[in-house]
């Protein structure tokens, strides 16, 4: 009777490994971005709706006209190889995505610190990142980490696995598009990661070549 107590109070303590397939989360991301999707413009409609209702009963004033759309002959700004920002009915999705990659990264975060020691400098917390989490989370480690010794960390991941199968048959720029909600989520993990464990700080994905993805951290100079 006591070798069963010493022994459930043993597992409580040390529970063991719980393993998933590594296809799992590229289905759930997939799945999550679709669903996100589709929720963002069920609740976009409804919105509209509303306004559109509160307008006709007068309850409000009627929204000012929107901008002329502009010539296509106009001259624009070159992207130099490099995506814009995501397209305004994504900006929805990609913030929920990564208010989501927050909550994981910090609760993950918690199990692989929970027998470390106490990080001593931003340094040491990125080092971290780039081995212990990217390999947790992602197979491998980071392939070049750059740093202006101020508080601005670059994390290049040549191969990243959440957009290693990304394609489209309207080419290469409505691909890279696609990436970018892709790496939302991931965005959200390493930010909610860096808030646990105490550094608040931004963290900006840049995709130019797929599958290759940019991370650009910023702490504050005083960590």
């Amino acid at each position: 009777m006591q070798a069963a107590t010493v022994s459930a109070l043993g597992t409580l303590a040390d529970p063991p490994a719980r393993m998933v397939d590594g296809a799992a989360m590229d289905y759930l991301l997939i799945e999550a971005v679709n669903a996100l999707r589709v929720s963002s413009a069920v609740a976009s409609a409804r919105a509209k709706k509303i306004e559109r209702d509160m307008v006709e009963a007068g309850l409000v004033s009627p929204p000012p006209p929107t901008a002329k759309q502009q010539n296509p002959r106009d001259s624009t700004s070159s992207t130099s190889g490099k995506i814009s920002g995501p397209a305004d009915e994504d900006e929805g999705v990609r913030s929920r995505l990564e208010a989501i990659g927050m909550h994981i990264g910090g609760n993950f975060v918690e199990r692989l610190c929970r027998d470390r020691p106490l990080f001593s400098d931003s340094l040491d917390v990125i080092k971290f990142v780039c081995k212990d989490l990217w390999v947790s989370c992602w197979d491998k480690q980071v392939d070049n980490l750059r740093t202006n010794h101020r508080g601005v960390y670059v994390l290049q991941d040549n191969a990243f696995k959440p957009i290693t199968r990304i394609s489209s048959w309207e080419g290469r720029q409505e691909a890279l598009k696609r990436a970018k909600l892709y790496v939302a989520l991931p965005a959200g993990i390493i930010r909610g990661a860096l808030s646990r464990i105490g550094f608040q700080g931004m963290v900006v994905p840049e995709i130019t070549t797929l599958p290759q993805c940019t991370f650009q951290i910023k702490l504050p100079k005083n960590t």
